[in-house]
């Protein structure tokens, strides 16, 4: 059986999160086979890749039937849907509380948005963003992963606008955008070149994207 990290509170196969919420729920080996099979699943689709991952190496990994698998999710793909959909949820609890963790003023965690990421990169277990590496992976018109995608970001963008409305930002969907922009750049290179150089422009541009809103509201 693969190592699934039972005892390291790591950031989780998509780097944040995740590691958290397996090891809030006991070691793996403990659990019903399903959620074996997510937990195994989840790290071999973001480190290994999910056309690279065949079924029989998740079931391995997991010490699970195949019958355990359709049983409970009918399909590769039903799976795939599961995992996306639980490494979305656990990556965002994460790096919203590490941006929590710049400051406790709005303009300050929304300032804290580039140290959350290097937070993620620098945690060893960093694979990219998985709903950029399984659009890759896929036809680009694909209705399911695409929809994921959609909704993962639109809970981002509307989690930061709050931020920025608190912050009393100029047009804040408008500067959030304009940070998402920056922060899917950020981690799209981070995951192409590795090189933590690009930390430092990444947060240059938010600093401007910042202040040019502050800036416009004093002009007022």
């Amino acid at each position: 059986m693969e190592d699934l990290h039972e005892e390291e509170a790591d950031f989780g196969c998509d780097g944040f999160g995740a590691g958290t919420a397996l090891l809030s729920e006991g070691p793996v080996s403990e659990r019903p086979a399903s959620e074996r099979i997510v937990a195994a699943a989840r790290e071999l689709f973001c480190r290994d890749g999910i056309h690279a991952t065949g079924i029989d190496r998740i079931l391995s990994a997991a010490g699970a039937s195949k019958m355990a698998l359709y049983a409970k999710f009918g399909s590769k793909e039903a799976l795939v849907h599961e995992v996306l959909l639980r490494e979305g949820a656990a990556w965002r609890t994460a790096f919203f509380a590490e941006m929590n963790r710049g400051a406790p003023a709005a303009l300050g965690r929304l300032r804290h948005l580039v140290p959350a990421l290097a937070a993620w990169f620098d945690s060893g277990r960093f694979y990219g963003c998985s709903f950029m590496n399984a659009s890759a992976e896929h036809a680009k018109g694909e209705p399911n992963l695409r929809a994921l995608a959609v909704e993962h970001h639109r809970i981002i963008r509307e989690h930061l606008v709050a931020i920025a409305i608190e912050a009393g930002i100029a047009e804040p969907d408008r500067v959030v955008r304009r940070m998402m922009l920056v922060m899917d750049g950020t981690i799209a290179s981070l995951m192409v070149a590795g090189d933590r150089g690009v930390l430092a422009v990444a947060q240059e541009n938010i600093d401007a994207i910042l202040q040019s809103s502050i800036d416009h509201i004093s002009q007022k």
